[in-house]
């Protein structure tokens, strides 16, 4: 199938696309400050970066959670397995790149003695079963995600 849109057209939808400051990511940091959770925002820690600019950091706890969309990061739900037909080889290459990148920045933060948790776009829809994951991994009662 053809893209329906100019090639200046299709960039300029691109570039609207954001990766901070996400919905999904809001939504988890409401209902975290809600229940009296602190943090510090996209991968800063004592003045230093941490691979991957985790979305939310507790350096106290030495904790992190990155809040992930399906599609862009290759979940293994419906909507993360999605395969685009227009251009579908340069989409898998690119979410193939980004979901191996991701597995070697959790490397690396749990070298470096950090607890990393995933919070996936579909694990939005049930507010009680994402609170209730989110704060067994912040208490300690859960170590991964």
């Amino acid at each position: 199938m053809a893209d329906k849109l100019t090639p200046e057209r299709r960039s300029w939808n691109m570039s609207r696309i954001r990766g901070k400051n996400t919905k999904p990511e809001l939504l988890v940091r409401k209902l975290l400050h809600s229940k009296g959770y602190r943090y510090r925002l996209h991968g800063s820690a004592g003045g230093g970066r941490l691979p991957g600019s985790p979305d939310l950091v507790f350096a106290s706890r030495h904790k992190v959670i990155f809040v992930n969309g399906c599609f862009w990061h290759f979940h293994d739900c419906r909507v993360g397995q999605h395969a685009p037909k227009a251009n579908a080889e340069f989409w898998e290459t690119k979410r193939t790149r980004t979901r191996t990148r991701d597995a070697e920045q959790l490397r690396q933060l749990e070298t470096s003695g950090w607890k990393a948790l995933t919070v996936w776009e579909c694990e939005l829809k049930d507010p009680q079963a994402l609170e209730q994951h989110l704060n067994a991994f912040l208490c300690g009662t859960e170590t991964t995600g």
